[in-house]
């Protein structure tokens, strides 16, 4: 573990190798020399899968071959203390290269307009957005152990790649310690005389550290996405959805709380934030919603938290209770200081009252009432301008609202074909007046949107666009 704790010193020096502040040449060989060239490769394979996550194999390997030389060669003793300087302006010109090997970037054009240090602190900020769902499949015992005798080097370097562009983000910590024990239980059981019953034994060794990865890196992919104030809210709408019967005041403590994990350890170096973080909330949620509601009580029983805490998170919505239909927030709340408070309320009654509702569609609603309120209440008149929103919405989104949730019900309900055939009976009358080839478009939108958006796991990125 020491090891790894190294390692998580260097991440500033290797994600900044571009960046050529005179302090990064003196911590970038401190911190090689310390670790060692072997170490110092496998951070740089992992930091840059993560943030190149659609990177090839190939691309990857051509940036840490360079980033790695640079180091290797102006970290030696006796180094012409402008080596590194000059190495890293070279190797910011190949990036923008039209034959350049290294990861492409939507953004890198604009960086390559810019020269120097600027051009070096434009190609550092790059990033690729998250994967919309983790890609990376493990072979079986057999083939991992193929693979590894084959070539150990190859099979660890291609490893490190999938897996940290597969979780590129969850937290550095945690993808170092899933990553270390992996290729620590790979290596032992592959020359073990029983490689079957050792593969089992490290499997349930690292079946907490496999779910933290899992769970930590949907997670930090929403919170990448959305921010502090909209997982927030996110958080809260799918509580509401869970335990329609709990108040508002009841959730939006534990909403803020799971914001605030986000907040706190996506980003953070420190070895255990995520873990520790996340089995506190999971603690608070069980406390206050246990005695309510027997499917929160029976995700809680269990005594490892993190399982629970998987358990809550793959909970399907409950049918939706019997309500009074929900009072809106007057035009004087939502433009008086409590605004968003007020606002946020009245989605978390729709919520409640639309269980099935995707997160997606509810995102979208979020975004949709923080810009009403900057357009109504800064208008002349803003009474006039949200009686004509209330119009609107009462036209046009409503009945929305009632499709989505009745389409994500349906998916959640029933088994896949039973719901796309009976999608294939009722669009005809929802949709009266479409062809036959209009219909089947119809049919496959709307499969393909309940299949990768009505889950508790939908990818936000992904699934705002089919919105």
């Amino acid at each position: 573990m020491r090891a790894a704790l190294a390692l998580l010193l260097l991440v500033a020096a290797a994600q900044a190798l571009h960046r050529g502040k005179p302090y990064v040449r003196e911590k970038v060989c401190q911190e090689y020399k310390m670790l060692g060239k072997e170490n110092f490769r496998t951070l740089t394979i992992i930091a840059n899968s993560r943030k190149y996550s659609n990177g090839t194999f190939e691309e990857i390997g051509h940036l840490v071959q360079e980033m790695v030389s640079l180091a290797e060669t102006c970290c030696a003793d006796g180094a012409d203390p402008s080596c590194y300087d000059a190495g890293s302006t070279a190797l910011s010109v190949r990036s923008c290269g039209a034959d350049s090997p290294f990861p492409a970037h939507p953004g890198t054009a604009e960086c390559c307009t810019h020269e120097g240090l600027e051009r070096k602190l434009c190609l550092a900020a790059l990033r690729h957005p998250p994967q919309p769902l983790p890609r990376y499949l493990q072979p079986s015992d057999k083939e991992l152990c193929q693979a590894f005798r084959r070539d150990p080097r190859e099979f660890a370097d291609r490893f490190l790649y999938e897996y940290s562009s597969s979780y590129s983000q969850a937290p550095l910590p945690v993808l170092l310690g899933s990553t270390r024990t992996f290729l620590s239980m790979v290596s032992t059981c592959c020359i073990s005389p029983a490689p079957t019953a050792c593969f089992l034994k490290e499997k349930l060794a690292r079946k907490t550290l496999s779910l933290l990865t899992l769970t930590s890196n949907r997670i930090c992919s929403r919170f990448s996405a959305y921010g502090k104030d909209k997982v927030s809210f996110s958080s809260l709408a799918s509580l509401a959805q869970k335990i329609p019967t709990a108040s508002f005041e009841d959730l939006l403590p534990l909403a803020e709380d799971a914001a605030e994990v986000s907040s706190q350890c996506c980003d953070s170096l420190a070895e255990d934030c995520m873990q520790k973080k996340l089995l506190e909330h999971t603690a608070k949620v069980c406390s206050a919603l246990s005695a309510r509601d027997g499917r929160f009580a029976d995700c809680c029983k269990g005594k490892n938290l993190l399982e629970n805490h998987f358990c809550i998170l793959a909970m399907p919505p409950a049918p939706a209770p019997e309500l009074p239909d929900a009072a809106g927030p007057t035009n004087k709340e939502l433009c008086g200081k409590e605004g968003a408070l007020h606002a946020t309320r009245f989605l978390f009654e729709l919520a409640r009252r639309h269980t099935s509702l995707p997160d997606a569609v509810l995102a979208k609603l979020h975004d949709s009432s923080g810009k009403l309120r900057g357009e109504c209440c800064s208008s002349k008149d803003p009474s006039a301008c949200w009686d004509s929103k209330r119009q609107r919405i009462e036209a046009e989104l409503l009945p929305f609202l009632e499709k989505a949730d009745q389409l994500c019900g349906q998916y959640n309900k029933l088994p896949f074909l039973e719901f796309k055939k009976r999608l294939r009976e009722t669009l005809p009358q929802a949709e009266p007046e479409a062809s036959p080839a209009r219909l089947e478009q119809l049919l496959e939108q709307r499969v393909s949107f309940a299949s990768a958006c009505c889950l508790p796991d939908a990818p936000p990125l992904l699934c705002a666009s089919k919105v």
